[in-house]
């Protein structure tokens, strides 16, 4: 069986795109995780990195910054309703919110180093979580619909490069 190829700009892109358009018609956040899934190659964070830098850009966006922080307090229970995680999930997605948000802070994750401990290929299914839940939040902050903020976001290139 040959190889999956690598990733491309253009794999990034769509992955973005099928995100951004599947929260603005506000799809379930395991019906995203379906159609990204072919995107995923085996053993591979992508597009989990795509998906950190969505999230960094919405943080940009609603203007989160140091001295107007975006609280994470409650982040999960007011914006992944939908989504139950138990014991290590919780950390998983913790580490995915916390990278993102280094990201729009300047900083770049060492993801292999982390991620290699999970025991499990699903760093970007956490990634993609982290990135509706900081979209949804920033749409929040700036009184508009999420929706609204996906066709903003979806405006910005984010330096899809996976």
């Amino acid at each position: 069986m040959p190889a999956r190829k690598r990733p491309t700009n253009e794999d990034a892109g769509t992955a973005r795109q099928v995100l951004l358009d599947g929260l603005a018609r506000d799809a379930e956040v395991l019906e995203l995780v379906s159609e990204l899934a072919p995107l995923h190659p085996r053993d591979n964070t992508f597009p989990g990195e795509v998906f950190l830098r969505l999230a960094a850009d919405a943080l940009d966006w609603c203007g989160a910054s140091r001295a107007d922080p975006l609280p994470l307090e409650g982040l999960r229970e007011r914006f992944l309703p939908e989504c139950d995680f138990r014991g290590r999930q919780n950390r998983k997605l913790q580490y995915a919110v916390l990278a993102a948000a280094a990201l729009h802070g300047g900083t770049d994750p060492d993801l292999l180093d982390e991620v290699a401990w999970w025991q499990g290929d699903d760093f970007w299914q956490y990634a993609l979580f982290a990135a509706v839940a900081y979209i949804r939040a920033a749409a929040s902050r700036a009184g508009v619909p999420v929706r609204q903020a996906c066709q903003d976001l979806a405006q910005r290139s984010g330096g899809i490069a996976p």
